[in-house]
């Protein structure tokens, strides 16, 4: 798009103004080409018309949309000129006190002149492993990226502070310098961290004075190496210092001031350790009281010198070497006083009797008569004699001052090497950063060699940052493979060259002082000649005395008059011999008058021909810069850039004019108009699409692809292809194109809004339409028909309509008496069926009760029998196998006894008997009939009889015998199974029991049965049941393996004992094991086993410190051994719901009170890394989800962002946390918390803990990023706090009070919604805001940044009104709120329902040397 098409109604311009600088303006008529005129309004209402050439029209500056005003990066501007830049810094830093901005590379911070409360730890710790740009601007932020660089990249990087005087330097390098002793903490006993931070007041003691600008002005530069070892941790500094201001110390303009030590001593003159240098106030001496005033507003200088003698001591430089340093000091004062007179046109003398001289030399310990004679003479060595030569007073006076310079500033060389050597520690360096704190830019009315070199350093580093930017700028082109073309930036060579090349201005200068009677004038004319047609030098129209330089910032007159004394400083050779006597002087480190210091240059200058020349000032100032750059070069630069607002003074006042100045001196310019030559705005594919959604076709918007929707879309809204291209993770814009987008984006919107507008305004005009011809269709008919009844109103009229009521009453009555009747009936037919439906329901529910019970009654009377039939079995298997038993005994006795009868000889006389009584009877028998042979076959027959009976009898019984061991080997194995289950038994019994309680004599019978089974079962089986007791019996010898087994044990995770066990078991079997040492009354024995419990627990909580499941673990256990010890001590606080038996349990020999607090300190311990373990996984995920993730879709609040991009984009493999990530964290917590059976209680105290670490952590990054505090984003913190509250909810934690953390964020999100223009308004913002500090709602009011045209920005007055009602309003001064604050964790007794003597030991504890008792 051509730019003269943004020249057009309605857009806003920039025109230049003689107060301002820059003035808005608005256009109020479309520009065609070839106009003469722009035609304008300015914002005070008046018509301006502005002159345009139409052969080359050179159009204002266009003015950024009023969206991008404000930006914390100036790159992230559309539009990239100088009045952007001033009115954003102007924007930020009037309405919302915002002291730094980033402008590229470079941090702009500029000086408020008050107190802010921004550099607290806390926020150094919020500023801390962020990225740079995910938080708002801040010298914390670059520190941070030095740090971080420097761990990731292992390369020395350099922070370059510079600016003019009073613009806020030494402040910022000392901020810079403290973030890095905080974040990291050597631990060391050193504490070099304290002394990096310690050297601060010592150097600006002896290094800052008071000028015209700056009440703490540094008037020298300062390179500070802070070296870190391979953890990154501070281990030593170093400091090299670059042009002192030496004429300072014996001169000094007006309302300007020495160096602050001599201010310093001067306030302690009274004090002992000062009477010896006879000090007085500050007025009595010439080197302290030239400016006029010597305090300065709301400093004490007494309290500073004891500042300085503290840092001292903290350095490690004792008091002889503070006393020597404090001699030389107080010798430099008195030798200022000491008064040369005038003798003679050539001649001057000093009064023997000098008071000061005295004391100088009496201090230093030098020959007064010397130290009188070098004063006034000189020393001239010629060829052939030499020559002492008598100077004027002018000359002995210089002689004096350049003596006193000379003593100062080698005295601060040498106080700067001890400080080195207190900042070196044993340790080697791995990697460093600088800080380098310089001055800047500078012009005055009056500019002499100290400006000439200064500005000389400036050139240097400007160069240095213009290759940087030029660097920085082709890598992100390469890196996004976008093609490269050459861009053309200023280069400050040709400045450079004529300053220190071959017959440059320092050549020449160096070779003016070798001529012993070169002057200023002489070496002004050289200059003349040599350079006058370098078109960078100009020879002044109106001076004969200076010379113009045109500079990269501007061009600088020089006043010629003091370069050589300067260049020179020259000191006589005599007065240094007088010096080296000086018994002070000697004993210091370094000998302070030693001038063989050799210096490598930066350029070979011209050798002099005198060998014993000392080198130049300048020589050795351009030496030590080309070191400086060297170190430079070598490192990773970041640049911050102080800004001073006005020479007032004043707080956050603000004067463009001064400020375009420095912006123009310090390169801001530059980098913005480098940036603008090529593509400056830079956006992500992401932010564009959500940005510019709205511009898409419905086609465009569908398709899945947002990275092709993105090139489609401006393809079609941007013609041109050269005002934009495309990377590989963003799209790269010309200047101004970004504007242009957001004008299409303004007048979609606001067609939208006409749009709606039109049919809103439409419907409401149509229902008021139709609201009133309602009513007037109404009033129509109630005057129509009052019309009508008048004309029809007569005495006929009135009795026919008397007539026809009554006839409509009756008939009435009539029609509604009849209806009545068949609602009567048809309601009486209902409820009748209704009725008997309701009872036959009720009696087929009452017959299938019946039916029910019935089968019940049969069911049960079965299950009895069925019961009793299997008691029977059981009970007639008993008494087979006793009645099996007794007969097995009769068995034995009778064949033990028929065997006897055998043995027996009476059976055999019986036999005999029985055979002769036979024999008798057959012989009688025989002698009637053959009484022989009867007699054989009757006891044959007998025999045979009786063998037989026998026989069948011991068959018998043989089966009998072997039926009854069968039976017995079956019931043996029925007794074997039946004591395997013996309690099963007995429950059955007891249910048997209480069943059947009416058939008492089957209960008796079952108990008789028990009861014989029982006895029956102790003889069959080995099993002995025991009634525990609830204590572990162990040997003293075993108490190792007990605690290595239960707490130390690797075996012994949460996820494996618990789950099928009880959670706190590890607890309970080492109370049982308290139990039994107390039962046995061992003192010895229980306080071996508490110390090792509690070392055991100490151990593995040290062992695994960051296991957050182990720590959830044995913080359960632990509480629960507390619980143990408090339950069974037998206190009665501690025994009101503890049953009978728990109350027998108590221990009965010792208090182990003592044992409970140290395990209550263990406890808390381990809840506070417990909190900490969770805080540190739960932190990465809070400001993502919280701030960053939009949970409410269609609520985009993305804006455009500068160079500073954002390091977790979308494009990068990085997590992407949300809202919901939150939830499934907490969830985890909750789960591993309830699966450890942690009581309730605890669980609410870390609940409570976390949320307060959600809510101050969200609302600290609020505080720190001004994108964040929009109305949108508070819509998005709402609804993520409801979310929240709708967890709580779901976890029954609502009494947890959790939610009352979250209140400050709360009030914030609603202060971010709510409507602030009214004093209405700021009424109720104090009203509602109650928790959050006054400082954090002036803060919040300040950031408030719309995202829209459509939403207003906060006014100042809005913020006074605000602010004035805050004033009665007591709060805290602090800005952020403390993330580590640690609400008091409290441990409430929880008596424990479980039984003791019921627990187990599982035998994957391998635990088998403990025994039950």
């Amino acid at each position: 798009m051509a730019v003269l098409e943004l020249y057009t109604e309605y857009n806003r311009v920039w025109i230049p103004d003689a107060d301002h600088v820059w003035k808005s303006a608005e256009i109020t008529r479309d520009f065609q080409s070839g106009d003469k005129v722009l035609e304008l309004l300015l914002e005070d209402g008046t018509e301006h018309h502005y002159p345009v050439d139409p052969s080359k029209p050179q159009l204002p500056p266009l003015r950024n949309p009023d969206i991008l005003v404000g930006e914390n990066d100036l790159t992230a501007l559309s539009y990239l000129h100088e009045p952007a830049v001033l009115h954003n810094l102007k924007v930020r830093f009037v309405e919302s006190r915002i002291i730094y901005t980033y402008c590229g590379i470079i941090l702009v911070a500029v000086n408020p002149y008050k107190q802010l409360p921004i550099y607290g730890d806390a926020i150094i710790h919020a500023y801390s492993g962020q990225n740079m740009g995910d938080m708002d601007p801040h010298i914390f932020a670059v520190a941070e990226e030095a740090y971080k660089q420097m761990a990731r990249n292992h390369k020395n990087q350099s922070i370059i502070v510079s600016g003019e005087s009073g613009a806020g330097k030494t402040v910022s390098a000392r901020y810079a310098m403290r973030y890095f002793a905080v974040v990291s903490k050597s631990g060391s006993k050193t504490r070099v961290e304290d002394k990096v931070l310690a050297s601060n007041p010592v150097t600006e003691a002896i290094g800052n004075a008071k000028t015209t600008r700056n009440d703490n002005s540094s008037r020298f530069g300062k390179y500070t190496e802070i070296s870190f070892d391979r953890r990154y941790c501070i281990i030593g500094a170093n400091m090299r210092t670059y042009l002192l201001e030496k004429s300072r110390v014996v001169f000094q303009a007006d309302n300007e001031r020495n160096y602050h030590i001599f201010y310093q001593m001067c306030s302690c003159a009274h004090l002992p350790e000062f009477k010896t240098l006879r000090l007085c106030n500050a007025d009595k001496f010439s080197y302290t009281c030239m400016g006029g005033n010597t305090t300065i507003e709301g400093v004490d200088d007494k309290k500073d010198m004891e500042e300085t003698q503290r840092t001292f001591s903290m350095l490690g430089l004792k008091e002889d070497f503070q006393a020597d340093v404090f001699k030389v000091l107080a010798a430099i004062l008195h030798l200022g006083n000491v008064e040369i007179r005038s003798a003679g046109d050539d001649k001057s003398l000093i009064a023997p009797n000098d008071p000061h001289l005295a004391v100088f030399c009496e201090l230093l310990g030098v020959a007064a008569g010397e130290l009188v004679r070098w004063l006034c003479h000189r020393k001239i060595v010629l060829v052939a004699e030499t020559v002492v030569k008598p100077l004027p007073r002018k000359r002995a006076v210089n002689a004096r001052d350049a003596l006193a310079k000379q003593i100062y500033a080698h005295l601060f060389d040498c106080i700067i090497n001890r400080i080195n050597t207190a900042l070196q520690v044993p340790g080697k360096q791995h990697a460093f950063i600088g800080v380098l704190d310089i001055y800047g830019f500078e012009t005055f009315n009056i500019n002499s060699f100290e400006q000439f070199c200064i500005n000389y350093a400036n050139e240097k580093l400007q160069q240095q940052f213009n290759l940087h930017v030029f660097k920085l700028e082709q890598e992100e082109y390469m890196k996004e493979d976008i093609p490269w073309t050459l861009i053309d930036f200023y280069d400050n060579q040709p400045v450079i060259d004529l300053i220190e090349a071959k017959m440059g201005i320092f050549e020449l200068l160096d070779e003016e002082c070798l001529f012993p009677q070169g002057t200023d004038h002489s070496w002004l004319q050289k200059l003349h000649n040599y350079l006058d047609a370098n078109p960078l030098y100009e020879k002044p129209r109106l001076s004969n005395e200076a010379f113009v330089i045109q500079h990269f910032a501007d061009k600088v007159e020089y006043q010629c008059t003091g370069f050589l004394e300067k260049n020179r400083d020259a000191l006589y050779e005599e007065l240094i011999e007088t010096m080296r006597v000086s018994q002070v002087i000697s004993v210091l480190p370094t000998k302070v008058f030693r001038f063989s210091v050799k210096v490598r240059a930066a350029r070979p200058p011209l050798k002099p021909t005198n060998k014993q020349l000392r080198t130049s000032v300048g020589n050795k100032f351009r030496s030590s810069l080309s070191l400086l750059m060297e170190t430079l070069n070598a490192t990773t630069p970041h640049y911050v850039r102080c800004i001073k607002p006005n020479d007032e003074k004043l707080p956050f006042e603000y004067d463009s004019g001064r400020v375009v100045q420095q912006l123009r001196a310090c390169g801001v310019l530059e980098t913005i108009r480098i940036s603008a030559q090529s593509y400056p705005s830079r956006w992500t594919y992401i932010e564009f699409y959500s940005r510019y959604s709205i511009l898409m076709t419905h086609q465009e918007a569908e398709l899945t692809d947002k990275k092709q929707t993105c090139k489609n879309v401006l393809q079609r809204l941007i013609q041109d292809s050269n005002q934009y291209k495309f990377g590989r993770t963003k799209i790269f814009f010309r200047a101004g194109q970004v504007a242009y987008l957001e004008k299409l984006r303004l007048d979609r919107l606001r067609g939208a809004c006409v749009t709606i507008q039109k049919h809103v305004r439409g419907w409401s005009q149509r229902r008021k339409y139709l609201a009133m011809r309602s009513a007037a269709i109404i009033l129509q008919q109630y005057i129509r028909g009052k019309r009508t009844v008048r004309k029809a109103v007569n005495p006929t009229t009135l009795k026919q309509g008397w007539a026809a009521l009554v006839i409509q009453r009756h008939w009435r009555g009539y029609h509604m008496r009849q209806i009545y009747r068949v609602v009567r009936l048809a309601s009486i037919t209902i409820q009748s069926f209704t009725r008997g439906w309701l009872a036959r329901k009720r009696y087929r529910k009452m017959l299938k009760e019946h039916k029910a019970l019935v089968i019940q009654k049969y069911a049960r009377a079965w299950l009895a029998r069925r019961r009793f039939q299997t008691m029977r079995r059981l009970v007639l298997n008993v008494q087979l196998s006793y009645r099996v038993q007794q007969l097995r005994k009769k068995i034995e006795e009778q064949v033990i006894n028929y065997a006897a009868c055998r043995k027996q000889p009476g059976l055999h006389v019986l036999s005999l008997s029985l055979s002769l009584s036979l024999s008798e009877r057959s012989e009688s028998d025989t002698s009637l009939h053959n009484p022989k042979s009867v007699f054989h076959r009757i006891l044959e027959s007998n025999q045979r009889e009786q063998k037989e009976s026998h026989g069948v009898q011991v068959e018998g019984l043989k089966l009998k015998v072997d039926h009854l061991q069968n039976e017995n080997s079956k019931l043996q194995n029925l007794f074997q199974e039946k004591s395997n289950v013996n309690e099963s038994i007995r429950q059955e019994v007891s249910r048997l029991s209480s069943e059947n309680s009416v058939c008492c004599h089957i209960v008796h019978f079952a108990m008789m049965l028990d009861a014989r089974c029982e006895n029956i079962l102790k003889q069959t089986s080995n099993v002995i049941p025991r009634d525990y007791l609830g204590m572990l019996e162990y040997k003293r010898e075993d108490e190792l393996r007990l605690i290595q087994n239960i707490i130390l044990g690797i075996d012994l995770k949460p996820k494996g004992v618990v789950v099928n066990m009880i959670p706190n078991l590890p607890a309970f079997l080492l109370f049982m094991c308290v139990r039994h040492a107390d039962y046995l009354n061992d003192e010895a024995k229980i306080k071996s086993l508490m110390s090792a419990i509690i070392g055991g627990i100490k151990k593995v909580i040290m062992s695994y410190v960051k296991d957050f499941e182990l720590l959830s673990f044995w913080l359960s256990n632990t509480y629960q051994m507390i619980n143990c010890l408090k339950q069974y001590s037998g206190e009665e606080e501690f025994l009101k719901q503890s049953t009978p038996r728990q109350k027998k349990n108590c221990l009965q020999n010792f208090d182990l009170s003592e044992y409970r607090q140290i395990l209550s300190d263990l406890a808390i311990h381990i809840y506070h890394q417990f909190i900490s373990v969770m805080e540190k996984t739960l932190t990465p995920a809070i400001v993502p989800g919280m701030l960053e993730h939009e949970s409410l879709q269609g609520i985009s609040s993305m804006k455009p962002t500068g160079f500073r991009k954002r390091s977790n984009s979308l494009y990068e493999e990085t997590e992407t946390y949300t809202i919901s990530s939150i939830l499934q964290q907490l969830t985890g917590f909750h789960s591993t918390m309830t699966h450890h059976s942690m009581d309730p209680g605890l669980v609410k105290q870390a609940v409570k803990q976390l949320f307060f670490l959600v809510g101050a952590a969200t609302l600290n990054n609020i505080m720190l990023r001004k994108d964040m505090c929009s109305c949108r984003k508070g819509m998005q913190i709402r609804c993520n706090i409801s979310y929240l509250e709708e967890w709580l909810k779901e976890k029954e934690l609502q009494s947890s009070n959790a939610m009352d953390t979250l209140r400050p964020l709360a009030q914030a999100a609603w202060l971010l919604q709510v409507n602030k223009s009214t004093d209405e308004d700021a009424s109720e913002i104090i009203e509602k805001c109650t928790e959050l500090h006054p400082v954090q709602i002036i803060k919040i009011l300040n950031s408030y940044t719309p995202i829209d045209d459509f939403e207003k920005r906060v006014s100042s007055s809005f913020v006074r009104k605000v602010q004035s009602l805050l004033q009665d309003h007591d709060g805290s001064a602090q800005l952020m709120l403390d993330t580590d604050y640690r609400f008091q964790v409290m441990f409430p007794f929880c008596s424990s329902t479980q039984a003791l003597e019921l627990l187990q030991v599982p035998n994957s504890l391998h635990l088998d040397f403990l025994t039950r008792i």
